[in-house]
């Protein structure tokens, strides 16, 4: 009866509590943004990755992948780490993700004991036992900035924003969270703050990130102020389909076109709440088809000439999702309440991952055919300048391969001891360094990466 009085007083009093835990860093769109550098040579070969979410589990891993790559020749004089042009990522993969856009390939080499050593767990809250960690919980989450944002932006990036990542050429890096009001991926890029009316540059990449990485309850949201009043670009124009004209790409039409209705909207309120990216989904797949939604061009979201450019690409996803929860099929009784409760929520994202990415493989599919129709139906006059910059350049010479690196490409004691190792934000040694090599590894024998690897190098 104690207990049951304290929680309804914590109730009562979170119910009173007015204050935002996380109060909005972002600023409003200016005249003159900065823009990423542009890029001192143009290649017509990418290595795009994919890095799933799972605390320092799947940073780790997303890093052993990293350094696989580095460890595959690529074109003469390069290697397949070089030629990486674009990330995406979900929760403790942005941390890698991120890492990576700032120091580039040199700096990786850092990223062990400047990052993944370290404690990320020591300002956390975890009891639920506290009357005061109850009134967090109900507020919003048990931890806000001051916990793990000040720590991503203390110790991992040191104060880095958004204008220090368009520093460097390449990769460009999505860092995907979600938008749970709306359902959808929220991905830090130019267009997603272009739709809220918001500088991209000045925003700090650990608030990108920690949104990235916001367990609901947990972790208390991530907010965004919307500035209707700065924007400089109108939204794209969205066809949603009637009747019997509506196709598979329809909901997802509807869905983003109220969002960003409702982001230019003052009446809707001035902000968004954002939390993990793994609610969407957790391989950060799902903002690349969105962005190809809303774009609505043959390319995006490949730049123009990029796309006209462009001869293969090798696009890698890096999952390092859980296997099976426990062993509850030896006993009648139980799980308990709380394992089903985290089953529950492993279950929707383990399935959202599986569909995504067996979604994602068509896409790239299509959108290859896309490209070669849209190159191949492009001005004489600029096939003549393609070819003139490019001799060997063929409309039709474009290849989008697609290939998937996990746990389970590994042997299957060594896949059942990864599995094990939990997504903490604070992992001993031992277990760091086995999911790196596990990353090397996987990404040294598998075929995809050999197969890209050797056409590289014969020139293909």
């Amino acid at each position: 009866m104690r207990a049951l009085l304290l929680t309804c007083l914590c109730l009562l009093l979170a119910a009173c509590a007015g204050a935002p835990l996380n109060p909005p860093r972002n600023k409003p769109a200016v005249a003159e943004p900065l823009v990423r550098k542009p890029p001192s040579e143009p290649r017509d070969t990418v290595v795009a990755l994919s890095f799933s979410g799972g605390g320092l589990r799947a940073s780790a891993f997303a890093y052993g992948v990293l350094e696989g790559l580095r460890e595959q020749p690529s074109v003469p004089g390069r290697n397949l780490l070089e030629d990486v042009g674009f990330i995406t990522s979900v929760s403790g993969g942005s941390i890698t993700a991120a890492y990576f856009g700032l120091h580039g390939v040199e700096g990786l080499k850092g990223f062990r004991e400047k990052v993944l050593l370290r404690d990320g767990e020591a300002g956390l809250r975890f009891s639920l036992l506290n009357p005061n960690n109850l009134m967090r919980l109900f507020a919003g989450g048990l931890n806000d900035r001051s916990n793990l944002n000040d720590w991503l932006d203390r110790d991992v990036f040191h104060g880095a924003t958004f204008a220090d990542l368009f520093k460097r050429e390449r990769p460009v890096v999505w860092i995907n969270a979600s938008n749970a009001q709306y359902r959808l991926a929220f991905p830090f890029h130019e267009r997603a703050f272009d739709s809220i009316c918001s500088d991209l540059a000045s925003f700090p990449v650990s608030e990108a990130v920690a949104a990235s990485m916001a367990v609901p309850l947990f972790f208390a949201p991530v907010v965004l102020e919307k500035f209707p009043g700065a924007c400089r670009h109108p939204l794209p124009v969205l066809q949603t389909r009637r009747g019997a004209e509506r196709d598979d790409q329809y909901r997802l039409r509807l869905a983003l076109q109220r969002a960003m209705k409702d982001y230019r909207d003052p009446k809707v309120g001035p902000y968004l709440k954002l939390v993990d990216g793994g609610v969407t989904d957790n391989l950060g797949l799902v903002s690349i088809l969105q962005s190809r939604v809303l774009l609505n061009t043959p390319y995006g979201p490949i730049g123009e000439h990029d796309a006209a450019t462009l001869r293969r690409m090798l696009f890698i996803v890096v999952d390092a999702g859980q296997g099976p929860s426990g062993d509850w099929g030896r006993e009648l009784g139980g799980p308990s309440g709380v394992d089903i409760a985290t089953a529950a929520v492993d279950t929707a994202i383990e399935s959202t991952m599986r569909m995504s990415y067996a979604y994602f493989v068509p896409m790239m599919h299509s959108w290859e055919r896309d490209l070669v129709t849209w190159r191949c139906s492009l001005p004489d006059e600029r096939k003549a300048e393609l070819r003139a910059a490019n001799p060997g350049w063929r409309c039709e010479d474009l290849k989008f391969a697609v290939t998937q690196i996990s746990f389970a490409d590994l042997a299957e004691a060594d896949e059942a001891a990864l599995n094990a190792i939990p997504t903490r934000l604070k992992l001993p040694a031992e277990q760091i360094d086995r999911l790196i090599e596990a990353g090397r590894r996987a990404a040294a024998q598998d075929a995809g990466v050999r197969r890209f690897s050797q056409e590289q190098q014969r020139g293909d």
